[in-house]
């Protein structure tokens, strides 16, 4: 019995010896993106292989298709919920296809709130919902803590401020800093100055942690030429605003609705597509992002360590199964390293991270061999099956787009070889 554990062991090591070496070639051969492609989709193809042949296969042989597809659905929702926790801290920078979808998921929430948001604005609504994406770009959030001062008394009236959330204390210095109004969520601060080009008449300091949206002149001028509409709310505003400072508009809450639903609706791909600040921001919020990673990529090997383990209780370990994990790993890690060499991670430790895994892997497949001795054969299926499962949803989620994000057409004809390869394995058994 030890003896088979030792060699599951073994075999688990073999399977996942691919990742430090995906490492290596990361640091010493700077593989181009379409490189990095060919052998994602390569990869991503010889473990459907895999799965398919010596996992889903052999079960299906056995005629035990319901713990097979019980465990295939288990798997596929512990890797989407797991992966999800995992990309949450961080993990989603371990490839270029799941920082973009992550930061694009983001923004397409942030977009959302905003535009809600907008749609309760007077100033704002008055635009064409299906156009509001021009004006995005344009608006800048900054973050004010509370006793902060927002805008000075005095000084030029440069841009238009909106209160996203919070509050705001209006302060008149001149008279005593005697406190004129507090503006809430969804006020607009500085139209006056900025329409008439006189200074600031007023001081706003933040009452609370508050969030204001800031659009400077320049480009505040550019839209309302674009749109004369937003050009004749701005004067109706500040003619409110000059006759009595607290008049405010009364916004029908079915036509915001409305013109949210609208705006929503045309928030498009190059609206959220993060760039390269937006990429090296996230990051520098996660500070734990090199664990997250690795827990990540963790994630994607467990599986296949406790198929190992339990497949050297049935028979010997199909070579197409080892060559397929072997194959897979390599541009797994070369990519993830890629990518982490880009956000300043060094080489030792991005190669003991994939050299950890690599042990771990054997260890898992080490515990798989001793936990399954004497397992009913249903049990076994369900095992192979969330494995498969999971792995299915691994490539689905992370191989392939990521192949695809890289390298384009390339990458169903290089799945379509390693799917080959790994098929050819299995003729030598």
């Amino acid at each position: 019995m030890q003896n088979l554990a030792f060699k599951a062991f073994i075999f688990g090591i073999i399977s996942a010896a691919s990742l430090p070496l995906g490492a290596v070639a990361a640091r010493f051969f700077k593989p181009g993106q379409r490189f990095i492609a060919f052998m994602m989709s390569f990869g991503g193809g010889a473990l459907l292989a895999a799965l398919t042949i010596d996992m889903v296969g052999e079960t299906l042989e056995r005629g035990d298709y319901w713990p097979l597809a019980f465990g295939c659905i288990i798997g596929g929702m512990l890797f989407i919920v797991l992966n999800q926790m995992v990309n949450n801290k961080g993990g989603f920078l371990r490839k270029a296809a799941t920082t973009i979808n992550h930061l694009k998921r983001k923004k397409i929430i942030y977009y959302k709130r905003l535009f809600e948001k907008m749609s309760q604005t007077h100033l704002f609504n008055q635009l064409p919902p299906e156009e509001i994406q021009t004006l995005i770009p344009h608006i800048l959030t900054k973050t004010y803590k509370k006793g902060q001062t927002i805008i000075k008394q005095g000084a030029p009236g440069n841009s238009l401020l909106i209160v996203e959330d919070g509050e705001v204390d209006i302060i008149d210095e001149k008279n005593q800093s005697r406190k004129i109004a507090t503006l809430k969520e969804g006020a607009i601060l500085g139209e006056i100055s900025l329409v008439t080009e006189e200074p600031r008449s007023c001081t706003a300091v933040a009452a609370t942690d508050t969030h204001i949206w800031i659009i400077f002149k320049e480009d505040f001028n550019k839209i309302l030429k674009t749109y004369p509409d937003l050009a004749k709310g701005i004067k109706e505003l500040v003619g409110c605003r000059i006759g009595e400072l607290k008049d405010k508009k009364t916004i029908d809450d079915e036509q915001a609705e409305k013109w949210f639903e609208q705006a929503a609706k045309n928030i498009d791909s190059k609206m959220v597509m993060p760039n390269e600040s937006d990429i090296k921001e996230a990051a520098s919020l996660h500070k734990n992002a090199p664990l997250a990673i690795w827990l990540g990529i963790l994630l994607d090997g467990i599986p296949e360590s406790l198929v190992i383990g339990s497949s050297i209780l049935q028979h010997s370990v199909s070579i197409s199964l080892l060559a397929g994990l072997f194959i897979s790993n390599f541009p797994e890690a070369m990519s993830s390293s890629v990518e982490m060499k880009k956000q300043k991670y060094p080489f030792g430790k991005i190669f003991w991270m994939w050299t950890s895994l690599m042990v771990i892997t054997g260890i898992g497949a080490f515990i798989g061999n001793i936990f399954f001795v004497e397992a009913p054969q249903f049990l076994f299926s369900i095992v192979n099956g969330m494995a498969a499962g999971a792995m299915l949803t691994m490539i689905a989620e992370t191989m392939l787009p990521e192949a695809y994000y890289k390298g384009g057409a390339i990458t169903g004809f290089s799945t379509l070889l390693g799917f080959l390869a790994a098929i050819f394995f299995k003729t030598l058994e």
